[in-house]
């Protein structure tokens, strides 16, 4: 007999499970299909959690190496355990993988190892690990495939040499000199792990700055750090092809003024971007059309798409690939499917790049304020003035907060500094509840923290900031 659930999900990362979990806390029988040994999907296994545990790891090395002594601590020889690191980056995603199978038997959500098809008629097909196919049946399917890295002509990988994200968190060696394709999030973040421990790190970037449409002072600011720390940017350079030859790798590019530039290393990271997971699913089959940019469309609202009982979120559908987005998506998703009224403030969305210092932002940058035409006040305040950031020998960046000029509500936070990614929660919470810059001027802040230098730029967008 065909098993019938009333929601199956197939994918089983950020926005999957806790979808899952979620339909199943409201009193669904669910199920979740996942093709994967392990549960989690990219960002557990091979994105989010491996590369913040090796930014961690990296971070203490060059801690070691050159933060120490100004807090009196001298350190011998410092030695890199390649190995044992890299191990240390498994035995982490190992045990949050495995708390997300605990919350699918804790929550009695059936766990199918194997990859699901849509068939139609709200029948699935799921190729088993066994090799035999099995065929379930729900009221409910939700697409939660994910993302997987863009192959661009001429940049073929071989998963040695010339890599994409998943080989670039399990490099067995540090590379002489890393040449990495794209400055988005994934190129810097891992770019930073390599420079830090010893590689030559060279960024090729289409583009003319950092982090596309966000604030152009903040994303200068964190570029002039970056190439302070070593990284070196090639900024408006076109790739035109990558050649090997025995253990070395040459990137043939053109610049702005069309002149060839050639860059040799050892290892090349393509880092251009990730594309919707949507090959093989059967969605032609079921009705589910894709837009222009081959992601599936879906009513924003409701995350339905164009075939009944059929719905999609995450990385599928359009928006920011961000982990977190996909969780809201699943819950938000999940609610409405029991009749609640679920919903997302993409308005409040953190965007966070775990370099070190971190940058993190909510909401607009001055550029995109100007080109609305809105009128706004700014609020800034330096990290060297934080009394904790002191102690923390982290001088380095600056808050600035962004206010609509007429009712004070806050329309933009960038962070550019130490902790950036835990301060930026405020931030959220803030522009969630619709606040003002003077509703956390006038919020306590303990004493000293570094969430301080939050409460000054507010001040200062309020025209009354106290340690400036």
């Amino acid at each position: 007999m065909m098993e019938k659930f009333d929601t199956v999900i197939i994918g089983s990362g950020p926005g999957g499970y806790v979808a899952a979990v979620r339909c199943a806390q409201l009193g669904q029988k669910t199920a979740i299909i996942e093709k994967r040994a392990t549960l989690g999907g990219t960002c557990l296994n091979v994105g989010c959690i491996p590369s913040k545990a090796l930014l961690d790891s990296s971070e203490h090395f060059e801690h070691a190496l050159h933060g120490a002594a100004a807090h009196g601590i001298e350190i011998g020889q410092v030695k890199l355990d390649l190995k044992k690191m890299l191990a240390r980056k498994d035995k982490v995603v190992s045990e949050v993988c495995n708390g997300v199978e605990f919350l699918m038997k804790k929550n009695k959500v059936t766990h199918y190892h194997g990859f699901g098809k849509l068939l139609g008629n709200q029948k699935i097909e799921i190729a088993l690990e066994s090799g035999k196919k099995e065929t379930i049946e729900a009221k409910n399917i939700i697409l939660a495939t994910g993302s997987v890295p863009i192959s661009v002509p001429g940049m073929e990988t071989d998963g040695k040499s010339i890599i994409t994200s998943d080989e670039a968190i399990n490099l067995p060696s540090v590379p002489k000199h890393l040449v990495i394709i794209g400055a988005g999030v994934i190129g810097l973040e891992l770019g930073s792990v390599w420079r830090r421990l010893g590689a030559k790190v060279t960024v090729i970037e289409l583009m003319p700055r950092l982090f596309g449409t966000a604030d152009k002072q903040i994303s200068s600011l964190a570029q002039r750090t970056y190439t302070a720390q070593g990284i070196e940017f090639l900024f408006e350079h076109k790739v035109q092809s990558i050649d090997k030859k025995g253990k070395n790798v040459t990137v043939k590019a053109q610049n702005k003024a069309g002149e060839e530039v050639k860059i040799e290393g050892d290892v090349v990271l393509v880092a251009v971007g990730r594309k919707p997971y949507t090959e093989n699913l059967g969605l032609e089959q079921a009705g589910v059309k894709l837009n222009n940019r081959g992601r599936i469309e879906v009513d924003r609202h409701t995350f339905a798409t164009s075939a009944s009982g059929i719905y999609a979120i995450g990385d599928v559908i359009e928006g920011p690939m961000l982990a977190h987005r996909a969780e809201d998506e699943g819950i938000a998703l999940a609610e409405n499917l029991a009749g609640q009224k679920g919903h997302v403030n993409y308005d409040a969305i953190p965007w966070i790049v775990y370099t070190w210092p971190e940058v993190a932002w909510v909401g607009k940058g001055e550029e995109e304020l100007k080109e609305a035409g809105i009128e706004y006040t700014v609020g800034r305040s330096l990290f060297r003035a934080n009394a904790r950031a002191k102690a923390m020998e982290e001088n380095e960046g600056q808050v600035k907060i962004l206010a609509d000029k007429k009712t004070d509500r806050i329309l933009g936070v960038y962070i550019f500094g130490p902790r950036a990614s835990d301060m930026i929660a405020e931030i959220a919470v803030a522009v969630e509840f619709g606040a003002s810059a003077e509703d956390i001027a006038r919020s306590v802040h303990a004493h000293p923290t570094l969430s301080e230098v939050i409460r000054d730029a507010a001040q200062n967008a309020c025209g009354w900031a106290i340690h400036q």
